[in-house]
């Protein structure tokens, strides 16, 4: 089922674990995808692994001449983005005794005003039809230590998929957030056993996401079959926030 078909998707972020997992999933789905990554060579792999066309661009999610060039390259082959993944982020954990200002500056610059540069970028190039997919995290609405800041930048793209919502519904644009759990990617591998043990723990079915479950949800939303789903939040967390 190409659920995707003669759409043309940019995933910014999208060369490594859940951007890259939904990258591939909407090629699979018959889209025109575009990915984004700051480092030339994993941006390269990525795109020659997803094959069907896919392009890597090489871009800061952080840097406004970086998104704005992006989608022009968008906008240079195809004139439109259908579906849009805003999926560029870190996580570094500090308790709030040892954050830094740079700390604070790093995720804020990185997961909000990435996701948000990345937007104003790309509105001109969506209408009627189109759909922005944010992947936030479950810890938007919970208080996890070491990870105050990362938890706090997730809790503001949640409110700003509600205030765009409200705001581009009229143009026939649709925004949501897709949240995830613990999940597989070499993010989460750079952590202790400790802490990856700590946390299936707290997950009713017993086991972390695959970043193709988490990529599945994006394409549901991004897709038509979602077309009256707009400003929501689907939880991709093996129950952990949910029961």
């Amino acid at each position: 089922m190409a659920r995707m078909l003669n759409k043309v998707a940019l995933v910014v972020g999208g060369a490594s674990g859940i951007g890259l997992a939904t990258a591939r999933r909407l090629a699979a789905e018959g889209a025109t995808v575009f990915l984004t990554g700051r480092r030339a060579e994993t941006v390269e792999t990525a795109s020659a692994t997803i094959g069907r066309g896919a392009r890597g661009l090489v871009a800061d999610a952080s840097v406004a001449t970086d998104m704005a060039a992006a989608v022009a390259a968008v906008r240079d082959t195809h004139g439109r983005i259908d579906a849009l993944v805003l999926n560029a982020g870190i996580s570094e954990p500090a308790l709030l005794t040892e954050e830094t200002p740079e700390h604070v500056d790093r995720h804020f610059l990185v997961n909000v005003r990435g996701p948000v540069l990345a937007f104003h970028a790309a509105i001109g190039a969506m209408g009627e039809g189109g759909s922005v997919v944010l992947i936030g995290s479950i810890a938007d609405t919970v208080g996890i230590p070491h990870y105050g800041t990362y938890a706090a930048t997730k809790a503001a793209l949640r409110s700003y998929a509600r205030t765009w919502t409200a705001e581009l519904a009229p143009r026939g644009i649709r925004v949501n957030v897709v949240s995830p759990g613990p999940t597989d990617t070499a993010m989460m591998a750079a952590t202790t056993d400790e802490v990856r043990a700590a946390l299936v723990g707290q997950i009713p079915l017993g086991r972390m996401a695959r970043p193709e479950e988490v990529a599945a949800a994006a394409l549901f939303l991004l897709s038509d079959e979602a077309s009256f789903i707009a400003g929501a939040e689907l939880c991709v967390d093996g129950g952990m926030r949910q029961v």
